[in-house]
């Protein structure tokens, strides 16, 4: 609704208090929840990719929404879909595009493409940590 808020102000002629009754009707017709919002942003988002819960936190942010509803969104999604099992579906998608990491590089390159979808440090170190473990076992 703040984004709303604002791209409204940014129109030509606009003015707070137009806003504001532009954005109490539309309130009124059920157009704007921010906590319905959160939610089935959040659960499209996870469905076209599985991305970490920092990532969707931070998009959320960034469409200002503020972060108790965020954390709320984000709490009911990932209790349904937990984070790990997101993550496997990362790794297996990235396998499957580029091969396992065969030398360090690579599962450094895997390592950074997991941070950067928004999977916790210590999440992302494990996996990756065990598909190099997996890869040594292999060669013995």
């Amino acid at each position: 609704m703040e984004e709303l808020r604002e791209r409204l102000l940014e129109g030509r002629g606009a003015t707070k208090a137009n806003v504001e009754e532009v954005i109490g009707r539309l309130r009124g017709y059920g157009y704007l929840d921010d906590e319905r919002f959160a939610q089935s942003y959040a659960s499209l988002r996870l469905q076209q990719r599985p991305i970490g819960r920092q990532r969707l936190q931070r998009d959320l942010w960034l469409k200002k929404i503020d972060k108790k509803t965020a954390d709320q969104a984000l709490d009911q999604i990932f209790e349904a879909t937990p984070e790990e099992d997101l993550i496997e579906r990362a790794i297996a998608k990235r396998v499957r595009l580029r091969g396992k990491p065969k030398t360090r590089e690579d599962a450094k390159k895997l390592f950074d493409h997991l941070l950067r979808q928004g999977f916790a440090f210590e999440l992302v170190g494990d996996k990756v940590r065990a598909i190099a473990k997996n890869k040594e076992d292999e060669e013995f």
